[in-house]
C-alpha cells in the first residue's frame, strides 16, 4: 500500500523542470512591459521654416569676384556721371562739338545708354581706320548722317537741357569713362527702317538698332 503512495523520482523531477521553466517566461514578460521605452535621443527635434544657409567667410570668396563687386559699388552710374557734367559745358573744341552734335541731333530723345551707344558709334569709327580719323570727319563724310546737309549741321539750341546732356554724353564717350552698353558698334539705324545691312547685329537701345 505504500507504493501507491511514492512517485517516481522521474515524474517529480519532470514536474519541477516544468514548473521552472513556466515561471521563467513569465517573469521575462512582465520585466520586458514594464520597462519603458525610451527615444534614441533625449533631444527635441528642431524644425525650420526657412533654409539655413551659412555665408562663406570672406576668405573663401574668389578674389575676383570680391574686387567686381567693389568696383560695382564704387562706379557712378550714367546719370550720375551726366548731372555732373551738364552743370559745366565749359569751351568745345571742334571735334567735341561735332561728336556732341552726332549725339544731339540723332538721339536726343533717347534714354541716356541710347545717347552713349550713339556717341561711341562716332567714337568707334574714328579709331577703326576705316572711316575719317576724327570725329568731325567721321560725322561729315558723306552719306553717313543723314543730319548733316552740305557739310553743315542745322542750328543747336546751345541753351536746352538737351544739348548740356549731350555734351556731358559726349564727355564720357570720348573718355571711354563708362563702356558702351552696345561695344563695338559702327553703325546704327532706326527701328523704323530696315536696311540690307551684311553686318553683325549687336542690339537694340531705345529706338535704334546697333551692328558692327
Amino acid at each position: 500500500m505504500k507504493s501507491n503512495k511514492l512517485y517516481p523520482a522521474s515524474v517529480i523531477a519532470v514536474a519541477a523542470t516544468l514548473f521552472t521553466a513556466l515561471m521563467s517566461a513569465q517573469g521575462s514578460g512582465a520585466l520586458a512591459q514594464d520597462t519603458p521605452s525610451r527615444p534614441a535621443s533625449s533631444q527635441p527635434l528642431q524644425m525650420y521654416s526657412q533654409p539655413i544657409v551659412q555665408p562663406l567667410p570672406a576668405e573663401a570668396q574668389p578674389e575676383a569676384a570680391v574686387a567686381a563687386q567693389d568696383d560695382q559699388a564704387d562706379a557712378p552710374s550714367l546719370a550720375e556721371l551726366v548731372a555732373a557734367d551738364e552743370a559745366d559745358i565749359g569751351d568745345l573744341s571742334p571735334d567735341m562739338r561735332c561728336l556732341a552734335g552726332a549725339i544731339y541731333f540723332e538721339a536726343k530723345s533717347e534714354p541716356l545708354r541710347g545717347q552713349l551707344a550713339v556717341g561711341r558709334v562716332v567714337v568707334n569709327r574714328a579709331k577703326s581706320g576705316r572711316f575719317p580719323a576724327s570725329y568731325c570727319g567721321v560725322v561729315y563724310q558723306p552719306s553717313q548722317f543723314s543730319f548733316v546737309h552740305h557739310h553743315a549741321m542745322p542750328a543747336i539750341n546751345t541753351a536746352s537741357r538737351d544739348w548740356h546732356e549731350a555734351v556731358a554724353i559726349a564727355k564720357i564717350a570720348d573718355a571711354g569713362t563708362l563702356p558702351s552698353p552696345a561695344k563695338g558698334a559702327l553703325f546704327f539705324h532706326a527701328t523704323s527702317v530696315s536696311p540690307k545691312w551684311r553686318v553683325t547685329r549687336i542690339a537694340q537701345i531705345g529706338n535704334h538698332i546697333f551692328y558692327r
